[in-house]
């Protein structure tokens, strides 16, 4: 698993690729801790290379979204496999993130 956090003017973009699972959960976890501090920006959570996605991942994007509220931030997920958007339906996620 490979997160990558670029800045780019009012946003702040995380690329994910490969496997978002229970084993690279605390990496990532640590990976995105500058997603948690950004106030009054776009955060875009890229899942175009993001293969699989665990109920460990999903806590993770769910962390993101609930610091990025009270700092003023919208969050995005882009470009979702079937597969993951299949997961985000059954859990209820699709309807707490702008899905793009």
């Amino acid at each position: 698993m490979k997160t990558e956090i670029v800045e780019n003017g009012n946003q702040v973009i995380a690329k994910f690729s490969g496997r978002l699972d229970t084993a690279a959960a605390v990496q990532t976890a640590e990976d995105v801790k500058p997603l948690l501090e950004a106030e009054n920006k776009e955060i875009v959570l890229d899942c175009t290379e993001l293969e699989y996605i665990s109920s460990s991942g999903l806590r993770i994007f769910l962390s993101i979204r609930k610091e990025a509220t009270p700092h003023g931030s919208k969050v995005i997920v882009r470009n979702i496999s079937a597969d993951i958007r299949q997961v985000f339906m059954m859990t209820g996620f699709i309807s707490l993130f702008t899905i793009e």
